[in-house]
């Protein structure tokens, strides 16, 4: 019977990280026993959960500066010419000789290339100021750090016991595996302190 002290302290072990891993999240709502109340951690933090979260994207997640940078990055541009030159092309050789086929007689094929090439001109001096404009306005108007403290504390705690999970189950397993074996290696030095004293 001594000999299963070690599997016995193994299972204590499991069995209290288990519980520890689920307090976290349960009880739910708070539950009143005696004097004390037990709400489970995430579900009674969840207000500061979402708080520090809203902090942490707005701050070092998503920057609007490194937004505009990245924007203003020269294979972007490039990029973003690259579509309006092909609208352009679009627009003079096919959908204006559709829409105006008179204004089209007119319209010569150098024409059409010197009006491209001063609207792409206009157009490369825009768009960094354009995107500035645009993210500048996209700051001002929005909150980040607000809109994710919403989502989170407008999160059912099923759905928030949902998340964390899917992020920590590893770890959760983990911390109930390493209580099994604290536990076995407890009741092993038991036996042999039992061992030995006999």
């Amino acid at each position: 019977m001594v000999y299963t002290l070690p599997f016995i302290a193994a299972f204590i072990g499991w069995l209290t990280n288990w519980i520890a891993v689920k307090m976290l999240f349960h009880p739910q709502e708070k539950v009143t026993l005696l004097f004390f109340e037990f709400q489970g951690v995430f579900p009674k933090r969840k207000t500061l959960l979402a708080e520090k979260l809203g902090q942490i994207v707005s701050k070092e997640l998503i920057s609007f500066a490194e937004i505009k940078n990245r924007l203003n990055q020269p294979n972007t541009l490039t990029e973003v010419e690259e579509v309006v030159n092909r609208k352009l092309d679009e627009f003079l050789w096919i959908k204006l000789p559709a829409l105006y086929p008179m204004m089209s007689l007119f319209l010569t094929e150098n024409l059409k290339q010197q009006f491209k090439s001063v609207a792409m001109a206009e157009i490369e001096e825009m768009l960094p100021r354009l995107i500035e404009g645009y993210i500048a306005k996209a700051e001002k108007n929005l909150d980040i750090e607000r809109i994710v403290y919403n989502k989170v504390c407008n999160f059912s705690n099923e759905k928030l016991e949902q998340i964390l999970f899917a992020i920590l189950s590893k770890e959760f397993r983990f911390i109930e595996l390493v209580g099994g074996v604290l536990g076995f290696l407890i009741g092993l030095v038991q036996l042999l302190l039992a061992q030995w004293s006999f």
